[in-house]
């Protein structure tokens, strides 16, 4: 008798024992595959093979200098300008919306009142909104025919008007970005440890001390990316944008003249890589700022 012959029965079973666990192992990782197949499809169909595209594109020569449109963008006032305003007024919605909201957000998570319910649901009504419909409020508000148009023509005999300005898009993207920050800063503080809060109160920390200690390191995160979202957002916003005026000079209106007006196919790209390749930039700092939680309540 050998001595594999009297091995018994569960060292038999134990020497076995890889071949079961490597086809459960394997078997998952293929379903995992499946599951993953449909979203890799959309993605290199409708993201990465037309990027990839936009980026060859936008090395080929502008028709107006003959040179590379990423050179062109670099070396031309005029798109140094439009990309210096577009990133700037990105920049100042997202602070003013996140100052703005996240102290509605943190007032309406904390307080029980009647119509609470009722209030929230019209702060954050805009998101039912479609840009072109919030350039339209805009226009309504601050445009020739607009409700500040005519009560300053009724008080003072003239008409003042911001709509067609970098002051109406700033309003407009403001309008859109308060309602996410509020719901994401409510969800914030729904998950915050209000003990941390008792126990700074119990060591004599004054409101501003725990407000300062406590609660918004605890929101910082939410803070961040619904900051992140806001910029991004605002950077890529075309239809509030081109309701208010195609004269504005920011970067969608930019990519939308010179593909549908001139023609300019090299510089339209160019410029759509790089308004991409800042927001990602945005996105990506905000998730390594908030610990990877970017898009989450928390």
């Amino acid at each position: 008798m050998t001595a594999a012959s009297k091995q018994p029965s569960w060292a038999a079973s134990y020497l076995s024992r890889p071949s079961t666990v490597v086809g459960p192992a394997r078997r998952k990782r293929l379903i995992a595959l499946f599951a993953l197949l449909p979203a890799l499809v959309i993605f290199c169909a409708f993201w990465l093979l037309p990027f990839s595209r936009l980026i060859l594109i936008g090395a080929e020569a502008d028709r107006s200098s003959g040179i590379s449109a990423y050179l062109t963008i670099l070396t031309h006032r005029q798109y140094l300008i439009s990309l210096a305003t577009t990133v700037g007024l990105s920049l100042v919605v997202s602070l003013v919306a996140v100052a703005i909201a996240g102290v509605a957000g943190f007032f309406l998570a904390r307080q029980r009142f009647f119509g609470k319910s009722i209030l929230v649901a019209i702060l954050t009504f805009p998101l039912a909104f479609p840009g072109v419909v919030v350039g339209f409020l805009v226009i309504m508000l601050g445009g020739r025919q607009g409700a500040l148009a005519q009560t300053s023509l009724w008080l003072f005999g003239e008409r003042w008007m911001f709509a067609y300005s970098l002051a109406g898009l700033f309003i407009g993207y403001l309008y859109f970005s308060i309602p996410r920050v509020i719901t994401t800063v409510m969800a914030a503080c729904d998950n915050l440890d209000q003990s941390l809060e008792e126990a700074a109160r119990s060591l004599g920390a004054n409101t501003w001390q725990v407000t300062k200690d406590v609660i918004i390191p605890g929101i910082a995160p939410a803070l961040l990316s619904t900051g992140a979202i806001c910029f991004a957002t605002s950077m890529g916003a075309f239809g509030t944008a081109f309701t208010l005026g195609t004269r504005l000079s920011i970067l969608p209106l930019n990519i939308y003249g010179e593909f549908t007006n001139y023609a300019n196919f090299a510089m339209a790209a160019a410029l759509s890589v790089v308004l991409g390749v800042i927001t990602w930039m945005a996105l990506s700092l905000a998730r390594r700022l908030a610990g990877g939680n970017l898009g989450a309540s928390v």
